[in-house]
């Protein structure tokens, strides 16, 4: 489970990260990293969209991207970012080690991951 200060929730704080910030993307993930003020713990967002699939479909990929997102929140800075994971209609179908591969790639991508191939 992501911590209530982890989660990105205003509207605002997307629009600055996806348009400002820099991104990664793989097969099925685009990540958008903006580095921002230091009063705040990193905050992680979501979007996952309809072309993702049905109800069931959307809310397990992210719940799953929420849970891969609070198991590497230990390699992030600290403070002063804002980072969002957008699925791709193939993430969808695809399973947890497929979603974590392509966000540990993704983050290795933006410079903020562990450096391991």
């Amino acid at each position: 489970m992501l911590a209530a200060e982890h989660r990105l929730r205003h509207r605002d704080d997307f629009t600055v990260a996806l348009r400002n910030g820099r991104r990664a993307g793989t097969h099925r993930l685009v990540l958008h990293w903006a580095a921002t003020d230091a009063a705040h713990p990193t905050r992680v967002g979501f979007v996952v969209s309809k072309a993702v699939g049905g109800s069931v479909v959307r809310h397990r990929t992210q719940r799953r991207l929420r849970h891969l997102a609070s198991a590497r929140l230990p390699v992030l800075p600290a403070t002063g970012g804002l980072l969002v994971v957008r699925a791709l209609p193939s993430a969808g179908g695809a399973t947890s080690a497929e979603l974590a591969v392509d966000v540990d790639r993704g983050l290795r991508r933006l410079g903020l991951g562990a450096q391991n191939p």
